[in-house]
């Protein structure tokens, strides 16, 4: 238990001071006298703090998720109990570590019947271990004088992991039989290059899928019907460099790419597909090998959470080699990563060009938001026209960047942060059925 005075109270051992002061300096015979306007405050404080509820009623406990998606906040319960005899009204106060944010931090809540309950939004910030420091409730006695206060300690920690939940909302909607047009690439029967089965010509089908000898052996059109390939490897390899720490729609760069991964993981397995995780910046930070099924689509989310921040500028000489020197056979390569210009972005483009020669590669970019509203927002100032010059020469050096990893063969995709899982999964669907593995 903590116990202080509130303001009031010094407020009223303020208003006696000047008082016993002029007695002390005017009749120092008296200056007993000049200390009984403390005293009677220290009483008045005393009686007020022996009149309030004692804290060893106080029941104080916050119910919090144990998991947090990044980007998905989550509401906590904090409730404090009296049993009998409370405060009309208790101030609460949650704690949490630079991993969590919450909202409020500290509110006043009038009790009803001896309780008072209050809602805490969790918003998760950054991945990794959130922590609830701790739990606050102080009163008043009915004077006002004196604050009491108790704490609870701080309770298990709160895993902050990449947003699966979003994940299995996106991947249900590209799966579901009543997608709305344009949300549904899922469909892996009718084209691809592996034979699936034979069935009635119909309208619409290629000619070259005619098989004449059954056609002929059943006396009508026959056409062969093909699906997908499957087997294939899948390497999501993630960029966790300084520049994937910058923000993209509210979310830092890594977690976007995160999401975005886990939903191509996702589809993937769900295809047939083998589907690994590697991690770089400065060195490798990751490397998983390579899972198949369904099943193991929870290992893939437990390595993506423990992918860390960093700020180290990103090696792409030594990660990529050493994503190369992992794989045996050709794969498809899905690359996430961000540049800041095309000076910083030579040595990523030699890199990804050697990676091609073997293997397929997904090149997923951030579309820069900012950069394209500084070009597109009406100048007011001399300083607004040169910030835009300045964007839009950055755009086209990243234009430029792209469309010279275009020309070498990979497939590049670049969307807004929002848009991104939904084009990377549409892009690996239609280098699945050109056949480009």
């Amino acid at each position: 238990m903590i116990l202080y005075p509130t303001r009031r109270a010094i407020a009223l051992m303020a208003v006696g001071a000047a008082p016993a002061l002029a007695v002390a300096l005017l009749a120092p015979h008296l200056w007993t006298a000049a200390a009984a306007w403390i005293v009677l405050a220290m009483g008045l404080m005393l009686a007020d703090a022996l009149m309030a509820a004692p804290p060893r009623r106080l029941e104080l406990a916050l119910a919090a998720p144990r998991v947090i998606g990044i980007g998905r906040p989550e509401t906590a319960r904090l409730t404090a109990a009296f049993g009998r005899g409370g405060p009309r009204e208790v101030e609460l106060a949650v704690g949490v570590n630079d991993r969590l944010a919450a909202v409020p931090d500290r509110q006043v809540v009038r009790t009803f019947e001896g309780r008072a309950e209050a809602d805490v939004r969790l918003d998760p910030v950054r991945r990794g271990e959130g922590r609830i420091e701790g739990v606050w409730a102080r009163w008043t006695g009915p004077l006002g004088l004196v604050w009491l206060q108790r704490q609870q300690p701080a309770g298990p920690p709160v895993s902050i992991t990449p947003d699966v939940a979003a994940v299995k909302e996106q991947a249900l909607r590209l799966f579901a039989r009543d997608a709305p047009l344009g949300a549904k690439p899922l469909l892996d029967r009718g084209e691809g290059s592996d034979f699936h089965a034979l069935k009635e010509f119909q309208t619409g089908m290629d000619l070259g899928d005619i098989d004449w000898k059954q056609s002929a052996r059943h006396g009508k059109l026959i056409g062969r019907e093909y699906r997908t390939e499957r087997n294939h490897h899948v390497l999501l390899a993630l960029d966790t460099g300084r520049l994937m720490s910058a923000p993209a729609a509210g979310l830092p760069r890594i977690d976007r790419a995160i999401n975005a991964a886990l939903l191509l993981a996702f589809v993937s397995l769900r295809m047939g597909d083998r589907v690994g995780v590697f991690a770089f910046d400065s060195k490798p930070r990751l490397a998983s090998g390579l899972a198949s099924g369904p099943a193991a689509f929870p290992l893939l989310q437990r390595l993506c959470a423990q992918v860390d921040y960093s700020t180290e500028e990103t090696n792409f000489t030594l990660g990529l080699t050493a994503l190369a020197g992992r794989l045996d056979r050709r794969a498809v390569v899905v690359v996430f990563t961000d540049f800041a210009d095309a000076t910083s972005a030579e040595l990523m483009v030699e890199n990804v060009a050697r990676l091609m020669r073997t293997h397929l590669v997904l090149f997923v970019v951030f579309r820069d938001e900012e950069l394209e509203g500084l070009v597109g927002r009406e100048p007011t100032a001399p300083e607004d026209v040169a910030r835009a010059v300045i964007a839009e020469r950055l755009l086209k050096q990243r234009e430029g960047v792209t469309a010279r990893l275009r020309r070498l063969g990979a497939q590049i995709v670049d969307a807004q942060a929002d848009g991104l899982a939904t084009a990377l999964v549409n892009s690996y669907l239609d280098v699945k059925r050109r056949g480009l593995v």
